[in-house]
This record gives structure tokens, sequence and C-alpha cells, in this order.
């Protein structure tokens, strides 16, 4: 008996063919399960994470009730907080700084002043700063907090039990 015929089968049931397909899967597999590696494992989780302070601005945020909404923000004390469509857990409030929403006005000698908006609708806008303190991975690039670097001009997602609206970073600061 030949160990392989004229068709091309081994011990003559076999297809070469498919021994060699299952001894690819296999090895494959054993590749994927039995041959240790870091594939597996989170490079962040492995490193120490120092506190950090974000500012974000928010501009033009439309909501019924802006006090209501600022004391919400001084009561909880906690965000979650989303970057680039990817949750990066949860950040303390620190401060709240409400921003006055005014207009610029020309004035007879050809300086300009920044006056109050007199537009009865801008009760509905609120500008603020929110200063947010939470933990972050220091890299030789920058701060990565949840997979995402944060550096000023990045777009954080604030979401809270009835509010979810886009920020932008302004100041990043490592605490020691």
């Amino acid at each position: 008996m030949e160990l392989l015929d004229s068709k091309g089968r081994f011990l003559g049931r076999l297809s070469i063919l498919d021994v060699g397909a299952t001894l690819i899967i296999i090895l494959a597999i054993a590749s994927i399960f039995i041959v240790p590696n870091k594939s597996g494992t989170s490079t962040i989780a492995q490193v120490a994470r120092n506190p950090i302070e974000v500012d974000v601005i928010v501009r033009g945020l439309g909501v019924g009730d802006p006090d209501l909404l600022i004391n919400q923000f001084k009561e909880t004390k906690i965000t979650n907080i989303v970057i680039r469509h990817q949750p990066a857990g949860e950040f303390e409030i620190k401060k709240v700084t409400p921003l006055p929403r005014t207009i610029a006005v020309p004035q007879p000698d050809g300086s300009v002043k920044a006056l109050p908006d007199p537009r009865p609708e801008i009760i509905f806008f609120q500008d603020m700063i929110l200063t947010l303190k939470g933990n972050a991975q220091l890299t030789d690039t920058g701060v990565v907090v949840g997979k995402q670097k944060i550096k000023i001009g990045t777009k954080i997602e604030l979401e809270g039990k009835n509010y979810n609206f886009n920020t932008s970073t302004i100041a990043v600061r490592i605490l020691k």
C-alpha cells in the first residue's frame, strides 16, 4: 500500500489537501491558546494612573433652566465622559464657571465694548467652563484616558442622568 495514491489521497482515504487544511487550523488554534504572548492583555491596565484636571468649555448649550443644570453639576459632582465615541469612565466635576453672554457693541469713539446680550432668547443658552478631575495614563505623547488621548481641542462628550452634550478641551493639567 502506497502512502499517496494517484488521486492524491493519503493512505487511500484522506485527501492531502484536507490533511494540510486540518494541520493549518490546528496550528492556528495552538498559536492562539497555547503560545504565550501579550496579544490578550491590555498594556494600559498595567501602567500607573495619575490624577489630572481637564478644563472644558461649553458654548451655546440650549437648556430650559441653566441655573438648574449648574446646580445639578454642583450637587452630583460626577459625570461620565465619552471621547471619540468611546466611553472613558467617570470624572469628578470640581468647578463650574458660568460665562456671561455678551455682544460686541461699537462705541461712538470707535472702540468696542462687550455688553450683555439683550436678545430675549438668550436666557435659554448657557456658556460655561467645567473643571473635571480624574485619572489618566501618562505617555510620551500625552495624557490617555480610556484608550484615547486628551489634548487641547479634543472633543469630550459629557453624559449624566438628564444631559448629554459635547465640549471642547481648553486645558489639561497633570496633578502631583
